[in-house]
């Protein structure tokens, strides 16, 4: 008996749907409108039209992606080798401008020192116990015990130990080393000492009015003539018990970057 009656209800709803269709269209055909059942369907077929047309175009972009993909990756190899070989160029521009800049500062060198050995630094001693160089240039070049090496940027050290073909330089750094010192504004003197990584200006009296960032110059020795840079001063200790100051020097060459030198005997 319910399935009856839900039939029933099921074709009065169709009814009343067809009517008020039938009066919606007889309403539009007297006002000169559009019928809404012609509108409803374009608006569908409108729609199932842009669906097969946007799932065609896709189908499509994705067929040319798959047929282009030997190309992309074609030109991205390419891309990737031409990048490569500009990182190797711009590389190789960089060595050949230090370089020049190394051989021009030591050509200067020679105006300054016209006696002077150029030689090139070939090796450090691998146990790090001393800070030292080997140059390539020995006794057959001229080089002897004590001679005074400089970079550019003033002192290096000096030769310690010389065969024919090369030669070992202690730097200024190392613990051993002393050369006698001014600070050349004011030529206060003291004696530089080497400190690892920096140089110690040992034995400047204390009523001298030593300032940071002073240049410290080399004073006439066995090895050194006067007047050549030494370092620059970072830090100053003053100790009222003792009779003297002590300064910090920062090298005035990088010495754990050295290429190319000049040999220059006293």
């Amino acid at each position: 008996m319910r399935t009856d009656e839900r039939k029933l209800l099921v074709l009065l709803a169709i009814v009343i749907a067809a009517a008020l269709l039938a009066i919606l269209q007889v309403r539009a055909q007297r006002a000169g409108e559009p019928s809404p059942i012609a509108v409803t369907a374009s608006y569908l077929i409108a729609g199932s039209e842009n669906l097969v047309t946007g799932i065609g175009n896709a189908v499509g972009g994705s067929a040319n992606a798959v047929l282009s993909f030997p190309s992309l990756r074609a030109r991205n190899a390419a891309l990737v080798t031409s990048n490569q070989a500009l990182l190797e160029r711009n590389a190789r521009l960089h060595q050949e401008l230090a370089d020049a800049l190394a051989i021009a500062g030591i050509a200067r060198l020679r105006d300054r020192h016209p006696n002077g050995i150029e030689a090139r630094v070939i090796g450090f001693p691998p146990e790090g116990a001393t800070r030292s160089i080997t140059i390539d240039r020995g006794s057959l070049a001229g080089v002897r015990r004590d001679d005074g090496v400089i970079a550019p940027g003033g002192v290096v050290g000096h030769v310690t130990q010389v065969t024919p073909l090369d030669a070992t330089v202690l730097l200024a750094t190392d613990f051993s080393s002393r050369i006698p010192a001014v600070v050349r504004n004011g030529r206060w003197w003291g004696i530089a000492r080497g400190n690892l990584q920096s140089i110690r200006l040992d034995y400047v009296t204390l009523d001298a009015p030593l300032r940071i960032g002073e240049v410290v110059v080399t004073g006439n020795g066995r090895t050194f003539r006067a007047g050549i840079p030494i370092g620059r001063i970072v830090k100053i200790d003053r100790n009222d018990s003792s009779l003297y100051q002590t300064a910090i020097l920062k090298p005035s060459v990088r010495l754990n970057a050295l290429d190319r030198l000049l040999v220059v005997a006293r």
